[in-house]
């Protein structure tokens, strides 16, 4: 007698007025695996996800739990059956305590009170048992984004726990947390939960994944064991273009010495010393923890400098506020497009419109602002960041990653630079939005700019670079150019702290 899957979908489609969001998907969900949902943003990854957590009911279309039909109208009917989702925006409320946030609604009673001591304790009892170190007491606003992960995790065991969906659960956390999410993981299997995850970060399939499916314009591309395909296989398959394709062949022009920095110190960071040169693409690479973000703050003047000099075109920056810097034409993209980078309640051309008065288009020298050129500039801008006009009037804070991640790199068009700093410029953007990115960096170091490219994505930086810094534990541990830059040698100077120049 077959044993029925564990979650099947037959034909799941999902219709909105003129958008055809999932359409007819079969997907299916094995006890005591990891299936991964692959494909790029708008693919139809979280429209089926959404079905299945019950947050949206389909149009048309079957799903089954252990071969019994079900329909959800709600999320809380979905974790009654045992399926529990964390999302990529999480559902806790900041101000509340951890044991407040994980009992929410289910509160233990005491007569007509809560009982906040027995909350406290069993939320400690359900942490020792997840392996989890966490104050149950602590106020989660206070919590890393990797704890409230956590938190969201723990929420899902007040039942009988048979699917966990996870969108994204790694795209905030350090390497340590990560190796810690992948062995609890490991253990939900091992109790026969069956895992749908979701990510872009295709490095991670071969430590986590049994199965993956392809999604592509909410159409299912192929299931596939991930034993049996690689990275490649996995690109082709998502954006119908071989990943050769993905990484541009940019020219290399290196030009005059832009900036130098010697001896440079902040805390977390020994005695770095480095060039930019205009005309080419500089990788940076490391560990999480490593220095490699650090190092371009302090440039900037985000973090405090303790040592060392710095020259911008032959003028010393080393005590220089970061206006200054990025008037002398430097630019910095952020990691964190929505704490640093971006204004989630404006729209995407106020975002790049902002810039562009910074930089000083439309100002007459009365002070004025010529709001028609500004607007004119900022259509010009999205066009070349291949931003859709359906989004551009949007709040950044309704766009996906990939087209908020196109208004940053716009932002950067706004000002004049001839150093450009992207830190982590692709993090949580699908493939092909990251190859209209690339397209953008080749443009700008082709023009004879300087690019920084820091990235935790080794093979972006190995394919985009023309020379590349490696750093460890606070030190540059190696500078590689040419036949130096292939990825076991990387790799070996992730841990190394020599400083070794090749």
């Amino acid at each position: 007698m077959q044993v029925p899957k564990l979650v099947e979908t037959r034909g799941l489609t999902k219709r909105y007025p003129g958008v055809l969001a999932l359409n007819s998907v079969d997907f299916d969900l094995e006890p005591g695996e990891v299936h991964v949902l692959f494909g790029e943003n708008g693919a139809g990854k979280s429209t089926l996800i959404s079905m299945l957590a019950g947050a949206n009911a389909p149009t048309e279309g079957t799903i089954t739990l252990n071969g019994a039909p079900v329909r959800f109208t709600s999320v809380a009917e979905a974790q009654a059956k045992g399926i529990y989702t964390v999302f990529q925006e999480f559902s806790l409320i900041p101000t509340l305590t951890v044991a407040e946030n994980i009992f929410l609604g289910w509160e233990p009673m005491r007569g007509p009170f809560v009982d906040h001591r027995a909350m406290r304790r069993r939320a400690r009892e359900m942490f020792k048992d997840l392996g989890f170190e966490i104050d149950p007491t602590a106020i989660t606003a206070s919590l890393s984004r990797a704890q409230q992960q956590m938190v969201e995790i723990t929420k899902a065991f007040h039942g009988d726990l048979s699917v966990l969906i996870l969108d994204e659960p790694t795209a905030s956390l350090t390497d340590r947390e990560v190796d810690h999410l992948f062995g609890f993981i490991a253990s939900l299997k091992a109790r026969g939960v069956g895992i749908v995850y979701i990510s872009h970060r295709i490095q991670e399939f071969q430590r986590i994944a049994d199965r993956v499916t392809v999604l592509r314009d909410g159409a299912k591309i192929g299931t596939v064991a991930m034993c049996d395909t690689d990275e490649g296989a996995l690109v082709e398959m998502m954006t119908g273009r071989a990943i050769a394709e993905i990484y541009p062949q940019i020219a290399r022009q290196p030009g005059a010495l832009l900036l130098t920095a010697k001896g440079l110190k902040t805390p977390g960071l020994s005695a770095a010393d480095l060039e930019i040169r205009a005309g080419e693409v500089l990788g940076v690479a490391g560990l999480v923890g490593s220095g490699k973000s650090r190092l371009f703050r302090a440039l900037m003047g985000l973090v405090p400098r303790q040592g060392g000099t710095v020259t911008l075109h032959g003028v010393d920056i080393t005590h220089a506020p970061t206006r200054a810097i990025i008037k002398g034409g430097m630019y910095y993209l952020s990691p964190d497009r929505k704490a640093e980078g971006l204004d989630l309640a404006k729209s995407s051309n106020d975002n790049l419109a902002i810039n562009l008065v910074m930089g000083g288009t439309g100002v007459s020298r009365s002070g004025f602002i010529n709001w028609k050129a500004v607007q004119a500039k900022s259509e010009q801008i999205a066009d070349h960041v291949e931003l859709h006009d359906g989004y551009r009037a949007k709040r950044v804070s309704q766009l996906s990653g990939g087209n908020q991640q196109k208004v940053l790199f716009g932002k950067c068009f706004g000002q004049e630079a001839e150093i450009y700093v992207f830190d982590e410029p692709t993090v949580g953007v699908d493939m092909g939005t990251r190859s209209a990115l690339y397209l953008l960096i080749k443009e700008l170091a082709e023009a004879g700019k300087a690019v920084v490219l820091i990235s935790s994505d080794l093979p972006e930086v190995l394919n985009l670079s023309h020379r590349m810094l490696v750093l460890a534990h606070g030190r540059i541990s190696a500078e590689l150019s040419g036949d130096d830059m292939v990825e076991d040698t990387v790799l070996k100077y992730f841990f190394d702290e020599s400083g070794a120049k090749a």
